[in-house]
């Protein structure tokens, strides 16, 4: 199993904007040279973080992106789904039998895993963050 890209990038943005600037708008080119990313590529990862309502944008000279209001609710899995949509993290095919065993363990382990992502909180990692030295 392996996530995009795109999802590592809106994690550690999210980090980011979580562990040095929850109140305040930052800079797409900030955001990008923080992670040695093209400009380009982290507006479209951003743009679906805004669609998510997870950041806000706003634009000018000022402007940028910053968390919105209640981030501290946000998990990974609500990260990761902004970016890859509902899916399935197993690519396994349910047409089988549903007495299949093996169908049986990996659903039992994805559904495992998606309530790990769901009570893992971005605002939990800034916090180890912000007191680590």
């Amino acid at each position: 199993m392996k996530y995009s890209k795109a999802t590592n990038y809106a994690l550690h943005t999210m980090l980011f904007l979580a562990v040095d600037t929850p109140e305040r708008h930052v800079g797409v080119h900030q955001l990008a040279e923080r992670q040695e990313v093209s400009t380009t590529y982290l507006s479209k990862i951003l743009t679906k973080l805004v669609k998510a309502g997870m950041v806000e944008s706003i634009s000018g000279a000022n402007g940028g992106y910053k968390l919105r209001p209640n981030w501290e609710r946000i998990s990974f899995l609500d990260i990761i789904q902004a970016i890859e949509g509902p899916t399935s993290f197993f690519d396994y095919c349910l047409t089988h039998n549903p007495e299949c065993l093996i169908q049986k363990v990996m659903i039992s382990a994805e559904e495992k895993m998606l309530n790990e992502l769901k009570h893992q909180k971005i605002v939990d990692i800034a916090k180890k963050m912000a007191v680590a030295p």
